[in-house]
């Protein structure tokens, strides 16, 4: 017997249908296609009608009557929520380094002395796989409590062969095993290693001559991402590296410009990079090069909110082109949050985007931006159902009320996997402790 959802009777159901060929920019960012009174009708996991119930309950009277029916009356139905850079999978926290930031010390400064993602490196280099595996879990599971039904998961808390295969086996693992999608990227490139601080290029031919080509071997990776930021790598070695991996098939990405402006955006372009992510101090040479070439933008404000530092210029990059997508950038240094709503809230508040943009920059642009849009990011006939129902009678209520999750049901292939029926359990169990 087949797989059926009804979902009925939508306040709102957010389509964000129209942009699968290329991410949104300009103003089609802010065309959300709203159906009131929404219906979507899945079978097996795809969509097969949307519109009105009315409708949908006209045409398809028999699968109706065999489907799992939904009633989202007074909710908002949205594609799932996609966040597309993470670092999933690590092992330790790095609560003391807050603790030295709040009393003045900088971030590079940190990481300079051998804290930074050189003390993750040692917690995650020290921890077995199944200690990975699960603490990794634990995060997806957040996530998809949160209304995120596919990840983006970087390497790069390795640094060595070894440990950068064991954070991607999991990655990959996990996403056979879990609910959700986990898109793998490969990052030997975070962070030259203490040994070879003061000749780095020895640790980028082994990222060329031995990384790349085991983690191609293995298919453990989607994508190539390198932290192209002074006193990390430079334009010239992180050119090296992304050329070498797209010779194995890797797309490229980039973190690129976070602390200073120093080419990242320009390099990403050149690169034919299918994102640059951060970009707090790119150029706007670089911003009219990325657009120019639909490199995605991926901003990333909860880095700069937990670090203090100034927002990426959002309203400028869209106004001048840009196709923007938002993440969590979920690392334990400098973004330690799963919350990608909270996020939302930041692209608002401290970036000047649109409560219509937010939600584009966190579905469709998101996909585009892990290059699976052409099956999730939108709600569309024909492609995968994933759909996050959220318990508010709008969608501006998901931008205007911050710090809180909005989630009521969770949908991945067209199962049910999240009800806010557990969830308000839980919470009653919690709060009689």
């Amino acid at each position: 017997m087949s797989d059926i959802l009804f979902i009925k009777h939508a306040a709102q159901l957010l389509t964000i249908s129209g942009n699968t060929d290329k991410p949104a920019k300009t103003d089609a960012m802010r065309e959300l296609n709203s159906i009131e009174d929404g219906g979507l009708l899945a079978k097996d996991g795809e969509i097969i009608a949307i519109g009105t119930t009315e409708k949908i309950q006209a045409k398809y009277a028999d699968e109706i009557a065999q489907a799992k029916q939904i009633d989202a009356s007074n909710k908002v139905v949205s594609p799932g929520l996609i966040d597309p850079h993470t670092h999933l999978v690590h092992a330790g926290t790095r609560e003391n380094e807050y603790a030295m930031r709040l009393k003045g010390k900088s971030y590079m400064d940190i990481m300079h002395a051998g804290g930074g993602i050189h003390a993750t490196t040692r917690a995650t280099q020290q921890a077995n796989y199944d200690q990975l595996y699960h603490e990794s879990k634990l995060r997806l599971d957040t996530f998809l409590t949160n209304g995120v039904t596919t990840v983006e998961a970087k390497s790069g808390y390795g640094l060595t062969t070894e440990h950068e295969i064991k954070q991607l086996e999991v990655a990959k693992q996990l996403n056979k095993d879990h609910v959700m999608d986990v898109v793998s990227t490969f990052m030997g490139a975070h962070a030259v290693p203490v040994a070879e601080k003061e000749n780095p290029d020895i640790f980028v031919d082994r990222v060329i001559s031995e990384m790349i080509p085991e983690v191609a071997k293995r298919n453990l990776a989607t994508f190539n991402d390198v932290f192209c930021e002074r006193g990390v790598f430079t334009p010239e070695q992180s050119r090296r590296i992304l050329e070498a991996g797209k010779e194995y098939g890797l797309i490229p990405k980039i973190h690129a410009d976070e602390i200073e402006s120093y080419g990242g955006a320009e390099l990403a372009a050149a690169v034919g990079a299918i994102s640059a992510d951060h970009l707090l101090k790119a150029s706007d040479v670089g911003i009219r090069q990325m657009a120019e070439q639909d490199v995605i933008g991926v901003l990333l404000p909860g880095t700069a909110f937990f670090l203090m530092a100034e927002f990426a210029q959002a309203r400028k990059m869209i106004d001048q082109g840009l196709a923007v997508a938002l993440s969590t950038d979920a690392n334990p240094g400098s973004s330690p949050t799963l919350s990608l709503q909270f996020i939302m809230n930041l692209g608002c508040l401290k970036m000047g985007m649109t409560p219509e943009e937010v939600i584009t920059a966190t579905t469709i642009n998101a996909a585009h931006a892990i290059g699976c849009a052409d099956k999730i990011g939108s709600l569309e006939i024909g492609k995968q159902a994933d759909i996050t129902i959220f318990n508010v009678p709008n969608y501006l209520m998901l931008s205007y009320q911050y710090g809180m999750n909005h989630v009521d049901t969770v949908i991945k292939k067209g199962k049910v996997v999240v009800e806010q029926e557990n969830l308000s359990t839980c919470n009653r169990h919690v709060s009689s402790v």
